[in-house]
């Protein structure tokens, strides 16, 4: 029996255990990798960060690397596993819980290989649960190699010849981005009207203007945190109208439909495809905690990171939890701070 169980031990779950392992609480996190940051090594190859180092700190230990410097994959799993053996952090892997239910007190958390149990537990299982794909992918011949952005890797896993990219977000553009200098055709579906911003201004990066702005700490419910989190994120460090202008890109409207090699686009029909890549995002899956109550975006009900619903059970990680950053490797530190803040109050009372 453990006083606490962290699900997860991403950004979100290893900070929250800085603060228990302040408390000499006794605590275990469990996770689905074989390792502390497979989840980043399983990303596609060329991947940065759009935070510059000095903005991508977890609570006690400093992101290694110079002000200034956008970390690729390699360099964020090896921060978190060093932050791991730095403050002898309790992980146990290969644990995927497929149930968590509540019983006269105790949680009981099912893995696909043991059970646990814990007074309390943090779920910090990151915002990134089941990919999304157009249910029109299933009418698509089986000559086309479909690929979700979760299992892009690099241009070399794609066939000789046209690809598709679909999807308006950061890994939609950046892959977009990585094939089009192939010099191969490639095609874009998805919104063509997306706000880009460079990682720079006036000398200083984007993210000190943020800061300075308010933007990473205006909440949720303030005025400034409704308008932000009803808007689309920009894409950061690319720019789009100079992507979109390439020779060698097409853009074809959003997908509306597809019957073997003809895929049916909002401006036109397209047949010679080879490749699609999916960088249409996920979708959230809570499915598995009993008696969850989930909100309109099919996210558990919670005040900064409280569950309204079951006493005992907590959340980090999760978009707009409390500010934008609240999903973020940098942004998590604040929510984490202010659950364990909670925790104590009520140990306490």
């Amino acid at each position: 029996m453990k006083d606490y169980i962290i699900i997860g031990a991403g950004q979100s779950g290893l900070a929250i255990a800085y603060y228990l392992n302040k408390q000499n609480a006794n605590y275990l996190i469990v996770d689905a990798n074989s390792e502390v940051g497979a989840p980043w090594l399983k990303r596609w190859d060329s991947l940065k960060l759009f935070t510059p180092s000095e903005f991508n700190s977890l609570p006690g230990l400093e992101f290694p690397y110079k002000k200034g410097h956008y970390a690729n994959k390699y360099e964020v799993a090896g921060y978190l596993k060093g932050y791991v053996s730095n403050f002898k952090i309790p992980v146990e892997f290969n644990h995927k819980i497929t149930s968590l239910k509540k019983e006269n007190g105790v949680f009981k958390l099912e893995s696909n290989l043991k059970t646990f149990e814990a007074k309390n537990v943090i779920v910090a299982t990151g915002p990134f649960h089941k990919p999304f794909t157009p249910s029109c992918n299933t009418k698509i011949s089986e000559d086309i190699l479909q690929i979700h952005s979760e299992h892009y890797k690099s241009p070399n896993q794609l066939k000789e010849g046209a690809t598709l990219v679909v999807g308006a977000g950061d890994s939609g553009v950046q892959i977009l981005n990585e094939i089009s200098k192939m010099n191969t055709p490639v095609y874009f579906s998805g919104n063509t009207d997306i706000v880009s911003l460079p990682q720079e201004i006036l000398g200083k990066t984007l993210w000190w203007w943020f800061s300075k702005v308010g933007f990473l700490t205006a909440h949720k419910y303030s005025w400034i945190g409704k308008k932000l989190s009803k808007t689309g994120q920009p894409v950061i460090g690319t720019d789009v109208k100079t992507l979109f202008k390439k020779q060698n890109v097409t853009c074809v409207g959003r997908t509306l439909d597809a019957n073997e090699k003809t895929i049916t686009f909002e401006k036109q029909k397209v047949n010679d495809i080879k490749n699609i890549v999916w960088a249409t995002g996920f979708k959230p899956n809570f499915n598995w905690i009993d008696g969850i109550e989930l909100d309109e975006n099919h996210y558990p009900k919670n005040y900064r990171g409280v569950s309204k619903t079951i006493d005992g059970l907590y959340f980090l990680g999760l978009p707009w939890l409390y500010t934008r950053g609240s999903a973020t490797l940098g942004g998590v530190k604040n929510d984490a701070e202010y659950l364990n803040e909670y925790l104590i109050n009520k140990v306490s009372k």
